[in-house]
């Protein structure tokens, strides 16, 4: 298992990715591996991911996130050289996944751990997230590790963006036609 947890103080620059991938060559589990960002901020964390898997697995061209652990999801992310367009999905993809996809293309679903996670704890999630014989769930996975009922940090529904939010009371409808708009005019759904 590739792991690489920076041990540089919160002040230090994000220069390098908090990443665990499953072993070359091995088929993996559930999920691909782990990435643990500093925070929940896309425009900052995910040059240094990108450049990290840029140079392990083939360019990074898109990603797609939920919306209930992003506050913010941009439609483009400017990286090193090149340009990753951002898509959500609300009941597609689970909230504690990023799926990543290159220009080859091949696709990466990494289980990602809420920045505020301690480090002990986020390095046991990240062991366990590239394990080739993982076959748990990520949201399940971060249960698991902050107690089962309770709810996972950043699980909140307030870190919806406003312009994913539902409104008027229309539940997750709202979100549903808003995803749908979205899929058709970014890109084809991801298999």
């Amino acid at each position: 298992m590739t792991t690489m947890l920076d041990r540089a103080t919160p002040a230090a620059p994000d220069s390098t990715a908090r990443l665990s991938l499953a072993p070359s060559g091995v088929r993996p589990g559930r999920l691909d591996g782990a990435w643990w960002p500093r925070s929940r901020d896309l425009l900052r964390e995910l040059p240094a991911l990108a450049a990290d898997i840029d140079e392990r697995w083939g360019r990074v061209t898109r990603i797609t996130v939920n919306p209930a652990q992003w506050p913010v999801i941009p439609r483009r992310i400017p990286v090193t050289g090149h340009t990753v367009h951002a898509g959500w999905f609300s009941t597609e993809q689970d909230e504690h996944t990023i799926a990543v996809f290159s220009y080859a293309p091949l696709r990466l679903n990494l289980l990602v751990v809420p920045p505020e996670t301690a480090a002990v704890d986020a390095a046991r999630l990240m062991a366990e997230a590239a394990a080739p014989a993982n076959t748990t769930a990520a949201s399940d996975l971060i249960a698991a590790e902050t107690g089962g009922g309770a709810q996972a940090p950043g699980s909140r529904s307030d870190f919806l963006p406003s312009a994913v939010a539902p409104s008027g009371g229309a539940g997750d409808a709202g979100v549903r036609a808003d995803v749908a708009r979205t899929r058709a005019a970014s890109w084809p759904v991801p298999v």
